[in-house]
């Protein structure tokens, strides 16, 4: 006859997590032989409790694992510390960097962030962002793409929402951006300046509308330069570093090919170089090439590339700052802030060639 073997128990002095059912603030509260309002105070932060008893508190927490009811919170008008980040590119190095910002000063003030690829959320899910929205304080969304009809959902929410570098479609919601004008128009200035007239301008996709703004400083710098543009030297390319090879081969092939190359992202900058590179040519002594962000690996290139950076630091520290002053009060529309950016300068620009090198270069 078999026999059941009597379940072992831990000691009562040891702090084990519940066997069933979730750990309570109750259950916390027993433990550490304090009252409820005091464990609450205690993890949230908020209210007197001397530091003794806050360790004390915590520890218990952790070691009968205790993890905090959100959406209690919430249906309790209380705050969970917690902001939720909608992205709706994970490939781009440029979104990459912001939300690492972003990550880094949401963990300074001492608050959670939820990370949701609103990409995958089809329109068949149209519960994604209420339930994120029932559980964080507010919301800081990476959309460029987004058109202003899909912005309207968030229009209406009672939780605070912030738009960070978006650039695509007037809104009513508070944005945070990068400006792109300006840097564009101060590296063509830059070119200008060094004695180009023949300069191209490599497009990326219209969708988050930042190419737009950059190639409008782009002509902008060649009026004020007094330099007519040339259609030939407008080029499609689609942020990809393919399409920065594959136009920059087509720009060689001109019968007047440009001495400089700007094209509206750094990808595509650095497959621009490329292509100057597998043509023979040399930069920047008879091609100067320059780009537009400053990701890592502009100032990894050989030669190291001329740029515009944002400051993707500063982008999401003002993000996560006006979010948290929204939430504590109220949420306002039509803000705007324009964070600067600036011209950075390194080894892929230079003076053209003179036309007896330039015709030499060609005939080699």
């Amino acid at each position: 006859m078999n026999r059941l073997a009597k379940p072992k128990t831990m000691p009562a002095t040891e702090a084990a997590p519940q066997a069933l059912g979730r750990v309570t603030v109750s259950d916390v509260a027993e433990r550490a032989g304090v009252s409820v309002m005091t464990v609450s105070r205690a993890l949230s932060g908020k209210g007197y409790v001397a530091e003794a008893t806050r360790q004390k508190v915590l520890e218990v927490a952790q070691a009968m694992g205790y993890v905090a009811n959100l959406g209690a919170k919430a249906l309790k008008g209380g705050r969970t510390r917690v902001l939720g980040l909608l992205v709706s590119d994970f490939q781009s190095p440029v979104i990459a960097a912001i939300i690492n910002a972003i990550s880094r000063v949401v963990k300074q003030v001492g608050m959670d962030l939820i990370l949701y690829d609103l990409a995958a959320a089809d329109a068949a899910r149209p519960e994604v962002v209420p339930l994120l929205s029932s559980l964080c304080d507010g919301l800081l969304l990476i959309l460029p793409g987004a058109y202003a009809e899909q912005l309207e959902q968030f229009q209406g929410m009672t939780q605070p929402v912030v738009l960070v570098n978006y650039w695509r479609a007037p809104t009513t919601l508070p944005v945070v951006r990068a400006d792109n004008y300006e840097g564009a128009h101060a590296l063509c200035r830059h070119l200008a300046e060094l004695g180009h007239r023949r300069i191209a301008f490599v497009r990326g996709t219209s969708h988050s509308g930042q190419s737009q703004e950059r190639e409008r400083g782009y002509l902008a710098a060649l009026a004020q330069s007094g330099i007519t543009p040339d259609p030939q030297l407008l080029r499609q390319g689609d942020f990809g570093q393919r399409s920065g090879f594959e136009q920059g081969q087509a720009l060689l092939q001109l019968a007047d090919p440009p001495t400089a190359i700007f094209c509206a992202n750094d990808l595509m900058a650095l497959g621009a170089l490329d292509a100057v590179r597998a043509a023979g040519l040399q930069v920047p002594q008879q091609l100067s090439v320059a780009g537009f962000d400053d990701i890592p690996a502009a100032a990894q290139s050989y030669p190291a590339l001329t740029t515009v950076r944002q400051d993707y630091e500063q982008l999401g520290d003002s993000a996560v700052r006006l979010l948290l002053q929204h939430i504590e009060e109220g949420a306002r529309r039509g803000i705007r802030v324009e964070l600067q950016s600036r011209l950075v300068v390194r080894d892929s620009t230079a003076a053209p060639p003179s036309p007896r090198a330039k015709k030499s270069s060609r005939k080699r």
